[in-house]
C-alpha cells in the first residue's frame, strides 16, 4: 500500500466534485478495489468512500412499482430487505460470497465494476434494470461493455438501480466452491413482454443475454422448451475448471434449473 487521501463525502455532490481530482477513485465496499491496491494494480492520489452518502442506500419500491436500490447498499441488505418484492433478487444477493463480503459488498461497486463471474449483472440484464447514475439513467442493455467495461464516464455515479418486478424469476449459480463466484450463473426472467435470460461466468465477454432461450421460453416457458437450444462454445472461458464446451453445457443446465425454479 502507499500513502492517498480518503474522502467519505455525505451527499453525492460531494461525491462528485471529490472525485474530479486528477486520480481520484470511487470506493464502494471495497471487495476488489482494496486487493487492487494491496497488489499495486491500481494508483489513487484519493479515495472517495460513497457508503456515507445516505440518499445511497437502502431499498424501496418508486411510484412505478419498481424495486429502486441504492447504489452504496450492501448486499446482505438487499438479501433482507427485497425479499418481499423480488424473492429471487434477494436469494441471488444472498448467495454472493461470504458473510464479510455480503456485508461490506455494494451493488453499485458490483456493477461499476462488471466482473464477468459477477452474480449482480445477471441480475439487472435479466431483469431488464435501469442503472441511475448522477447524470443521467441506463438501460440494462446499454450498460455491460464486455470485460470489466461498462458505460459509465470517469467520475460517474451509479446512484441507484431500479428493478421492473417480472410475473417470475429465478437465478441458478453453479459457483466456484472457494470464492463462490459464478462459474456459470443464468437469470430469468418472465414479464408480460416476454423472458429475458441473462448469463454470467461463462463468456469470455462477459455477463450476455441468451437470445434463443428467450425466444424459446417466451413460446413455453418451461425447462423442456430449450431441449433443443445449444449455446456456441466458441467464446466461451476455457480454464482449469472447465474446457469452453463445458461452460456452454452448464449455461444450458443453469438456464433448465433456473426456469424450474421459477
Amino acid at each position: 500500500m502507499y500513502a492517498f487521501d480518503f474522502e467519505k463525502p455525505k451527499t453525492v455532490a460531494e461525491a462528485v466534485e471529490a472525485l474530479s481530482r486528477e486520480d481520484a477513485m470511487a470506493l464502494g465496499g471495497g471487495q476488489t478495489l482494496i486487493p487492487s491496491l494491496k497488489q499495486h494494480l491500481a494508483a489513487p492520489s484519493a479515495l472517495v468512500s460513497l457508503t456515507g452518502i445516505a440518499e445511497m442506500r437502502g431499498v424501496c419500491t418508486g411510484t412505478d412499482g419498481a424495486l429502486c436500490v441504492g447504489g452504496a447498499t450492501p448486499h446482505a441488505v438487499v438479501a433482507t430487505e427485497a425479499a418481499a418484492k423480488y424473492p429471487a433478487l434477494a436469494a441471488l444477493a444472498g448467495n454472493i460470497g461470504d458473510p464479510a463480503v455480503r456485508n461490506r459488498g455494494t451493488i453499485g461497486g458490483s456493477l461499476a465494476n462488471n466482473d464477468p463471474a459477477a452474480d449482480y449483472p445477471a441480475a439487472v440484464l435479466g431483469s431488464g434494470a435501469t442503472i441511475v447514475t448522477n447524470t443521467r439513467s441506463i438501460a440494462a442493455d446499454d450498460f455491460f461493455e464486455g470485460l470489466f467495461t461498462t458505460a459509465l464516464e470517469p467520475g460517474e455515479i451509479i446512484v441507484e438501480v431500479r428493478f421492473p418486478i417480472p410475473q417470475r424469476a429465478a437465478y441458478a449459480k453453479f459457483q466456484q466452491p472457494a470464492s463462490r463466484f459464478a462459474l456459470t450463473g443464468v437469470f430469468v426472467a418472465k414479464t408480460a413482454n416476454g423472458v429475458r435470460v441473462a448469463v454470467t461466468g461463462a463468456s469470455e465477454n462477459g455477463v450476455f443475454r441468451w437470445s434463443e432461450a428467450e425466444a424459446a421460453l417466451s413460446a413455453d416457458f418451461s425447462a423442456e422448451a430449450i431441449e433443443g437450444v445449444s449455446v456456441p462454445a466458441e467464446g466461451m472461458v476455457g480454464d482449469l475448471h472447465g474446457t469452453p464446451a463445458y461452460r456452454a453445457n452448464l449455461v444450458k443446465v443453469m438456464t433448465q434449473r433456473a426456469v424450474r425454479a421459477a
